[in-house]
């Protein structure tokens, strides 16, 4: 016990070494020539009875806090939400292709902040309308799954998913074409981004804190659903209230990253299952580790997005598809064998 115990916090010091090297990276990594022992005492000046000559110019210092630092931490705060999120879908349905794009939570939270955009132009009423939008794509296809029977297996959710992330994002190329001139703005949001500053951060912290909070607390409640509902009823556990309350904080989650970076797509499915390859299959360390790789994966992905085609900027969800498709494809034969 006390050797498990010792093996999951050295894997989590790991993952949050390995998740600041990544952000160290995202920071000095762009056109302005920004040395790393700059950096470095610019970061310690703003601690609380700290204070250190960077060196830095005024304009260098607004290019580190006002554009790389923001950015930087919505990456990995957004990457780390989308992680966590896809292991708490795969905990609840005991899934490994459940996702937030596949199970229509995505496509749901897409939809309604279209229609936000569209019908208001109100970037304050984003968060509320993706939570909204993600827990109805989510039922959706959880309530077309069960119309299959019960036992249908990975392909029957798969399909559920597959049809209503497709009929909502019908809707909504239709809710665009309503009002063509906020077509550019639906268009790059839908895209992926994190560059939205500190008012996205703010904006978005609460609902990250509070779905993080209530994931990692049902961590060890997961383990127990794993062997079964009627074990786990034997040990005196509410399985179906579990569900829905890990069922509404992977939602949230998903909604707090959508409605601020727009659709990135395969992050909850890469990151638990490479943690799960390094790590093991308890909850109580998938959800840590997916929270902290989720959030090293998309910093890195940003980094990606910013320099392969410097001065111009690659979209963040077209760098997370180039590595998640493929891997998506692996996961879907490895299931597939172990299904027959």
């Amino acid at each position: 016990m006390n050797r498990t115990a010792g093996r999951t916090r050295w894997a989590l010091v790991a993952a949050a070494a390995l998740l600041l090297a990544c952000m160290a990276a995202g920071l000095l990594a762009g056109a302005a020539g920004l040395s790393p022992g700059s950096v470095l005492y610019a970061l310690l000046d703003r601690l609380p009875f700290v204070s250190l000559d960077s060196g830095l110019l005024p304009v260098e210092q607004g290019v580190l806090f006002e554009l790389r630092v923001p950015r930087v931490l919505l990456a990995a705060l957004v990457g780390g939400l989308l992680a966590i999120a896809g292991a708490g879908y795969q905990g609840v349905f005991r899934n490994p292709l459940a996702d937030p794009y596949l199970l229509g939570a995505a496509a749901g939270a897409g939809l309604t902040v279209t229609v936000v955009i569209v019908a208001l132009g109100d970037s304050g009423a984003v968060p509320v309308a993706a939570f909204a939008g993600a827990v109805g794509g989510v039922l959706l296809a959880y309530a077309l799954g069960n119309t299959a029977g019960r036992g249908g297996g990975t392909a029957t959710l798969v399909l559920a998913g597959v049809a209503v992330t497709s009929f909502l994002t019908a809707v909504q190329t239709f809710v665009q074409q309503l009002k063509v001139e906020e077509l550019q703005r639906v268009y790059a949001w839908i895209l992926g981004d994190v560059g939205g500053g500190w008012p996205q951060l703010a904006m978005v912290a609460p609902y990250a804190l509070v779905s993080v909070v209530v994931m990692l607390a049902h961590g060890r409640l997961l383990d127990v659903l794993a062997v079964g509902d009627e074990e786990a009823a034997s040990l005196g556990l509410h399985a179906r209230r579990v569900r829905f309350a890990v069922l509404l904080a992977a939602s949230l989650a998903t909604a707090a990253a959508v409605a601020v970076s727009g659709l990135i797509a395969f992050v909850g499915i890469v990151v638990p299952h490479v943690v799960r390859r390094l790590a093991g299959w308890s909850y109580r360390i998938v959800l840590p580790l997916s929270l902290l790789g989720g959030a090293a994966f998309l910093v890195v992905a940003d980094l990606v997005a910013r320099t392969v085609l410097a001065p111009a900027e690659l979209p963040i969800g077209v760098v997370t598809a180039f590595v998640g498709a493929p891997f998506f494809v692996l996961v879907l034969r490895l299931t597939r064998r172990v299904e027959t």
